[in-house]
């Protein structure tokens, strides 16, 4: 990734679940959950570890490998109860406040939708993703 790299314009999630609901799979759907991960001024040492060094998070570098991206949707697309899966990831510096991703996933159930989520997410922040905080 480069550091010249502008970051992407945010989708309309309206438009998602619009375009997710015109699907004919989407008479198999009773939920949707959408995921909108964005940059925090606390650290994630912080937030995830309770490790506090004094610092904040002021900005992101964040790029993110396409294939691996692919294939963990194709992934939770195979969940059971699963018939709608999209991902937007952004790119390049961002700012505290900017969007990280979104994530939309529609399934029959709740348990389905929310396991369906909480693994892509998971999945996509683990495998997929480079970030770079940066802190003052």
């Amino acid at each position: 990734m480069t550091v010249n790299q502008k970051k992407k314009k945010s989708p309309s999630i309206d438009q998602w679940l619009k375009e997710a609901k015109a699907d004919p799979e989407a008479l198999e759907e009773g939920m949707y959950l959408v995921h909108n991960g964005t940059v925090r001024q606390t650290p994630r040492k912080k937030v995830r570890e309770g490790i506090d060094d004094g610092s904040q998070v002021k900005g992101m570098e964040f790029d993110y490998d396409q294939k691996k991206v692919e294939q963990a949707v194709a992934e939770a697309k195979k969940m059971e109860g699963i018939f709608h899966v999209r991902v937007w990831l952004n790119q390049g510096q961002l700012e505290v406040g900017d969007d990280i991703m979104y994530v939309l996933i529609g399934g029959d159930i709740r348990p389905h939708v929310i396991d369906a989520l909480q693994s892509l997410v998971a999945e996509i922040k683990n495998e997929c993703v480079k970030e770079i905080e940066q802190k003052v």
